[in-house]
């Protein structure tokens, strides 16, 4: 998981460094890339005909998993060139707390005090954040935060959907999870293509967009999977947040991009209280939901 977090956090930094691509191109290339690498690397692992089956079977369960991965992809890569990766990184952070709003809502699963305190915390750090950094900002600074905020609520419902198919007492097989994530690639890419036109990337441009689609989306998603099935929750999400703190370093280091004192205190409260929240889960004991 720490080399998951590592290669989601280049994002930013490799964006930085385009010449000629645009916010929706730049989208565009990058979920056509990574939909060619997850093509590539699902029909190895699970072989094109339980790949194709488990596109054509999947049901709206699926469908609805992939336009959640298509939102996070687009939302992400538009934003990303609104606003700063810091504000951008750190309004995602904020993800497992959205995740837990979401599975109270739509699962009943009862909210721990200490995931309320979070939420609290985290709330009072982003409107630090955003209200020293925001405030007289730009209308395109604006928008760019607005767009990011579509990545964790995206991500909140794409997990409260997982755990929902994997509810005891539901009946059936589940789909297979995976093949959303391909799906997501290919509506991201074909909702963004109308609007890439006409094509500007330089070959340049090109090759930093096939690392981001297969290093940077395609690798770390299926080894984050494999990574859920030996790690707890908890612990998954606590070394995801390394993320945050692994992008606004290569944007600094790598872009010249420094965040501001504003961005570093209010996301500091942020990943303080994400933090405390999921290393407090882990000595906590595993709870059936109700």
């Amino acid at each position: 998981m720490v080399l998951v977090a590592l290669l989601w956090s280049i994002a930013g930094v490799v964006t930085r460094h385009l010449e000629s691509a645009a916010s929706f191109e730049v989208t565009f290339w990058r979920s056509a890339f990574n939909a060619l690498a997850l093509v590539v690397l699902l029909s190895w692992l699970r072989g094109p005909t339980v790949l194709a089956q488990s596109l054509r079977r999947g049901g709206r369960a699926l469908w609805l998993s992939g336009v959640c991965w298509a939102v996070m992809y687009t939302a992400f890569m538009v934003a990303i060139t609104l606003t700063t990766v810091a504000n951008v990184l750190v309004t995602m952070a904020v993800a497992p707390l959205f995740t837990a709003l979401a599975a109270r809502l739509a699962l009943g699963h009862r909210l721990a005090p200490r995931t309320w305190a979070a939420i609290v915390v985290a709330g009072l750090g982003i409107g630090w954040m955003y209200g020293r950094d925001v405030s007289g900002a730009g209308a395109q600074h604006v928008l760019g935060v607005a767009i990011a905020l579509a990545v964790p609520v995206a991500a909140a419902v794409n997990w409260t959907l997982i755990q929902a198919l994997r509810a005891p007492g539901r009946g059936g097989e589940p789909p297979d999870m995976l093949a959303a994530v391909l799906l997501g690639a290919l509506l991201s890419a074909a909702g963004t293509l109308p609007f890439a036109l006409p094509f500007a990337a330089s070959a340049h441009d090109l090759g930093l967009l096939a690392l981001l689609g297969g290093v940077q989306l395609a690798i770390p998603c299926l080894l984050a999977v494999t990574a859920a099935k030996v790690l707890s929750a908890p612990e998954v999400s606590l070394l995801a947040l390394l993320e945050v703190v692994f992008g606004v370093a290569w944007a600094w280091l790598g872009a010249g991009e420094a965040p501001s004192p504003a961005v570093l205190l209010g996301g500091g409260v942020v990943l303080l209280a994400l933090a405390a929240h999921e290393a407090a889960g882990l000595r906590q004991p595993k709870v059936v939901p109700t």
